[in-house]
């Protein structure tokens, strides 16, 4: 397995999932220009996919549907709710491949668990892939993407703490986005909100508080451009190795594309 983050921000999600037997994307919150653009520089297409998993039906993890109902070899995943209300804002029929959240199912050679998230959309979900054939060149790993949720319920605490790496949200500083002019003040109570977005706190805390966590590598991603600072999220999460040289601590700037990727065969 590999994987590779395409961009992560308020303004955009998507990122790349290799195995011996697929390609596939985790949602896919750019135009088709731009997810081209960004697969072309590492040597990808978008033909070159074989699915894209869909954690809901917001613009900044769906607007390459419209490209991608164009290559209809291409299975978009997404439980019924979160189909439905995607659909209805595209012209062209998605080649959907509908799962039921909660319940397990396997694509290709990855085994995929969707789990239920607090999040305002219709059915939004959190992944764990899981990868690998226990073999000393392809050893079983499992890779977790877990963005927009407001709190992380026990469920959640569960599903994350047995990945080898974590991708999690920690959108915003709660003094930053205080001191924000450009959302109004409706818009921070819903960033705030059980439904909303994690801040660096509350995804510390998720990460602090975790017994005994498989993680190898942890990821902090969907940052805020407007309320949240890089260079803060990586002095305030620092001291969570706490002297635990295997564990490696990343921060995915939200005026990046396309991040560095990661071979979870030989990381470790």
């Amino acid at each position: 397995m590999r994987f590779r983050i395409l961009g992560s921000s308020s303004s955009g999600n998507a990122a790349l999932l290799t195995t011996p037997h697929c390609k596939v994307l985790i949602d896919a919150g750019f135009s088709g220009r731009r997810l081209r653009q960004m697969l072309a520089t590492i040597g990808e297409s978008l033909e070159s996919i074989d699915a894209v998993f869909i954690t809901h039906e917001h613009g900044d993890h769906t607007a390459g549907l419209k490209a991608l109902s164009r290559l209809p070899h291409i299975k978009v995943f997404a439980n019924q709710d979160t189909a439905r209300a995607a659909q209805a804002k595209l012209d062209r029929k998605v080649n959907w491949g509908l799962f039921e959240t909660g319940r397990s199912f396997q694509f290709a050679d990855l085994k995929v668990f969707p789990f239920a998230i607090p999040h305002d959309a219709h059915d939004p979900v959190g992944y764990v892939f899981e990868g690998g054939d226990g073999s000393l060149f392809s050893p079983f790993r499992k890779v977790a993407w877990l963005t927009d949720l407001g709190y992380a319920p026990q469920l959640v605490r569960e599903k994350v703490r047995e990945c080898d790496l974590l991708v999690l949200e920690a959108n915003y500083d709660l003094e930053l986005l205080e001191q924000c002019e450009k959302r109004p003040w409706s818009t921070k109570q819903r960033i705030r909100g059980r439904h909303g977005h994690l801040s660096n706190d509350a995804a510390f805390e998720l990460l602090a508080e975790a017994v005994s966590p498989r993680w190898r590598h942890i990821c902090l991603a969907h940052l805020s451009r407007d309320c949240n600072d890089p260079e803060l999220v990586h002095r305030q999460f620092e001291p969570l190795r706490n002297g635990n040289h295997n564990l490696r601590i990343d921060v995915f700037d939200p005026t990046t594309e396309v991040g560095e990727e990661y071979d979870l065969a030989i990381s470790w």
